[in-house]
C-alpha cells in the first residue's frame, strides 16, 4: 500500500478555471507573480537555509510532488528579508529577524549535542523526533553548551514556523486543488457556505482507497 495521501479530488486542477469567471484580472495577476517570481534566498545564512529547508521537509512533506514541490523556504527567507508577517508578536519573544535564526542555529545545536551531526544530516525519525521536543519544550536550559535558546522559547519558535510554512503551502494552486478549493472566487463569489455544501462549478469530491 502507497504511503503517499490522496486528495478526494483527483484531476481536479483549479488553474483550470483560469478564464473562468471565478478569476479577475487581478487575482490572475496576484497568483501568476506568486507561480512565476519564486524569491531568491536573501535573509538567511547558507547553512541556517539549509536547516529551514529540512523543518519544512519535516512539517510540511509533499511525496506526492517529488520533482515539483511547492516552494515553502523561498517564501519563509523572502519573509524574513521584507520583515512581513502578521504585525504583532508577545513581547518576551525576539522579532522574527532575530528570532528565526537563532531557533535554527539553536535546533542545529540540539542536532549537533544529541547526534553528533546537523540537523540537516539527521534521518527523517531523528528530525521528527527533535522536532517534537521543541514543539513541546522539552529542551531545557543548560542541556546544549551555549545555551542557545536562552531568550527564545523553542514552542513559540516551533508554532511560529508551523503556522508561517502553513500559510505558504495553502496560498499557492496546487494545495488549493488538493484541498477541492475553487480558488479567488473573484468576482462571481460563492453562495453555498453551509456544511456539506457547494456551489456547482465547485470541485466534488470522489472516494479514494
Amino acid at each position: 500500500m502507497s504511503n503517499v495521501p490522496q486528495t478526494p479530488y483527483p484531476g481536479y486542477d483549479v488553474l483550470d478555471t483560469w478564464n473562468s469567471s471565478s478569476w479577475n484580472d487581478a487575482t490572475r495577476e496576484v497568483v501568476d507573480r506568486r507561480l512565476r517570481e519564486v524569491p531568491e534566498r536573501r535573509f538567511l545564512s547558507e547553512d541556517h537555509y539549509a536547516t529551514l529547508e529540512a523543518v519544512v521537509a519535516r512539517l510540511v512533506p509533499q511525496p506526492d510532488r517529488p520533482g515539483d514541490p511547492v516552494p515553502i523556504a523561498p517564501w519563509l527567507d523572502h519573509r524574513l528579508d521584507t520583515d512581513g508577517g502578521e504585525g504583532f508578536r508577545k513581547a518576551s519573544v525576539p522579532p522574527q529577524r532575530e528570532g528565526w535564526p537563532q531557533g535554527l542555529r539553536a535546533l542545529d545545536a540540539e542536532a549537533r549535542a544529541r547526534h553528533g551531526a546537523p540537523f540537516t544530516a539527521l534521518g527523517a525519525e531523528q528530525q521528527d523526533a527533535l522536532l517534537h521536543r521543541v514543539q513541546q519544550g522539552e529542551v531545557q536550559q543548560g542541556e546544549v553548551e551555549g545555551e542557545p535558546w536562552v531568550g527564545l522559547p523553542p514552542d513559540t519558535f516551533f508554532s511560529d514556523v508551523l503556522s508561517a510554512a502553513l500559510g505558504v503551502y495553502y496560498a499557492h494552486p496546487a494545495a488549493w486543488s488538493e484541498i477541492g478549493f475553487g480558488g479567488p472566487a473573484s468576482p462571481r463569489g460563492y453562495v453555498r457556505l453551509g456544511a456539506d455544501q457547494r456551489d456547482p462549478w465547485e470541485a466534488e469530491p470522489r472516494q479514494t482507497r
